[in-house]
């Protein structure tokens, strides 16, 4: 049976768990900071994680997926630039504006196209690109539909350092395929839950070692933390599955293409839940998203 349209699916319900996952970040970021917060994503999803995987080998009664040289390049290479693009995009939102940042970040689609086709070899038709350039413009729209500062130096950096964010973000959705199809032919179910698995051991460990030199203090406050952060746990967890699945059954592009339905998902939240009006520019923004998603789907 044909499975490769399930990551259809898949995407959006990975898109709808990361709009929770970043709802709950933005809380615990007030009690712990940016480093906190990012390390409970982390640290309480691992559990999770685990025993996903303990249950997938139980009940397939496969065996853990031999760790090949590629697979430890790779999967290391998407845990550390996933750490690094969360920096630079917390970076230029201390000098810049969230609209901004946030807009240029999700340029990412296309930078993934573009690593894509350079690491993996992986090639797209033009109708193909045309879709994701247009729905990434969309993104860009609705994103800064509401920002009328004028382009001074400083926000000049923030939008160089939102784009090197979304590039290491692309260069780490790339990194992720490459460990998935570098298992091989193990079971798809198999191959996800073991790939984040170790991708959560390594962020856990990385930060942990950043947080022993230079913020000791955060561990106690992280523990204290608990109630909200296995949540986070849970949805990071439960979204980080949905895209892994995803990324073994398709091009990345394609996915983090169809994953920007999660500003959808936020601007709905935002509207009907904040009681937030819709203006026009962010519904063109919309309605540019959804076509070049519809475009991606049908072509």
């Amino acid at each position: 049976m044909d499975i490769a349209w399930i990551w259809i699916p898949v995407t959006i319900l990975a898109a709808a768990f990361q709009v929770g996952r970043n709802v709950i970040q933005r809380r615990l970021v007030e009690e712990l900071g940016t480093i906190g917060a990012t390390q409970v994503r982390f640290l309480y999803g691992l559990p999770f994680a685990t025993l996903l995987v303990l249950g997938t080998l139980w009940i397939t009664g496969a065996d853990a997926p031999v760790m090949n040289m590629d697979f430890l390049i790779f999967i290391f290479s998407g845990s550390s630039t996933q750490i690094i693009a969360t920096a630079f995009m917390l970076a230029a939102m201390r000098i810049g504006s969230f609209v901004v940042v946030t807009a240029y970040t999700k340029t990412e689609p296309i930078q993934v196209a573009i690593f894509g086709a350079i690491v993996l070899n992986e090639t797209f038709s033009g109708i193909s690109i045309i879709a994701i350039i247009i729905a990434s413009l969309g993104v860009i729209i609705l994103s800064t539909s509401r920002e009328n500062k004028a382009i001074d130096k400083k926000i000049w950096s923030s939008i160089l350092m939102g784009v090197i964010s979304g590039g290491f973000f692309a260069v780490s959705a790339v990194s992720f395929r490459g460990a998935l199809v570098s298992l091989g032919d193990d079971s798809l179910l198999v191959r996800t839950t073991w790939s984040l698995m170790c991708a959560l051991c390594i962020q856990v460990a990385l930060l942990g070692i950043w947080m022993s030199i230079f913020q000791r203090q955060l561990y106690l406050k992280c523990f204290k933390a608990w109630q909200a952060s296995i949540w986070g746990g849970l949805l990071g967890v439960m979204a980080s599955q949905m895209w892994f699945i995803a990324f073994a059954l398709t091009f990345a592009a394609n996915v983090r293409t169809l994953g920007l339905i999660e500003v959808l998902f936020a601007q709905l939240l935002t509207k009907y839940v904040f009681l937030k009006k819709t203006s026009h520019k962010e519904i063109m923004g919309i309605l540019l998203m959804i076509a070049g998603v519809i475009i991606l789907l049908l072509f």
